[in-house]
């Protein structure tokens, strides 16, 4: 009966251990790589298509269009947003999305405090698709008004590094990218 206990024991850890892992995400910028970690327990639609977008490859080269200081940059447009793509467009940037399907809204209880991603959507809670953005500071309004589903665990002082933008509509010229986003 030892036995049995002692290898559940050590499965258990594995298998946990390999599920975790699976939840957490490099984002790799110019000054350094961040490492996130996924929610699929609050928000399992967005963090499906996060990963699915990360891992084939589809943020690489894409700017961040909108980054505001003291509250949040915006990217994630892989249509009009991507400055490896032929379709890249910096004054079109935001508005675009992916071929899949918009996501139905997601609302959690996780707070918009520094660090966390979120789904970036239009006035519709129901249009997020592709693009996403990650908090410099708490952002209490967005709270249960967009689909938070992660958080910057490590490298945040990265992110701080982005280019900001226009103050007021947070407009970036010759914005920063993503060079990659993939599972760990």
């Amino acid at each position: 009966m030892k036995k049995f206990f002692y290898l559940f024991i050590i499965f258990f850890s594995l298998f946990s251990t390999q599920i975790f892992a699976k939840n957490i995400m490099i984002l790799k910028l110019s000054h350094g790589e961040v490492e996130i970690e996924l929610y699929p327990e609050k928000a399992p639609n967005h963090v499906k298509r996060f990963k699915e977008l990360s891992d084939s490859g589809k943020y690489d080269g894409v700017v961040f269009h909108r980054v505001i200081d003291g509250f949040m940059a915006q990217t994630g447009d892989v249509k009009f947003g991507n400055s490896n793509s032929a379709e890249f467009n910096l004054s079109l940037a935001g508005t675009g999305g992916s071929d899949l399907p918009n996501l139905k809204a997601e609302f959690t209880d996780i707070a918009h405090t520094r660090g966390v991603l979120s789904a970036a959507r239009s006035s519709d809670p129901d249009s997020a698709n592709s693009q996403f953005f990650i908090c410099f500071d708490s952002a209490p309004h967005l709270d249960r008004q967009y689909s938070a589903f992660g958080k910057v665990i490590r490298g945040m002082e990265f992110v701080d590094k982005i280019k900001k933008g226009d103050p007021n509509s947070g407009a970036v010229s010759n914005p920063d990218k993503i060079i990659s986003i993939r599972s760990k």
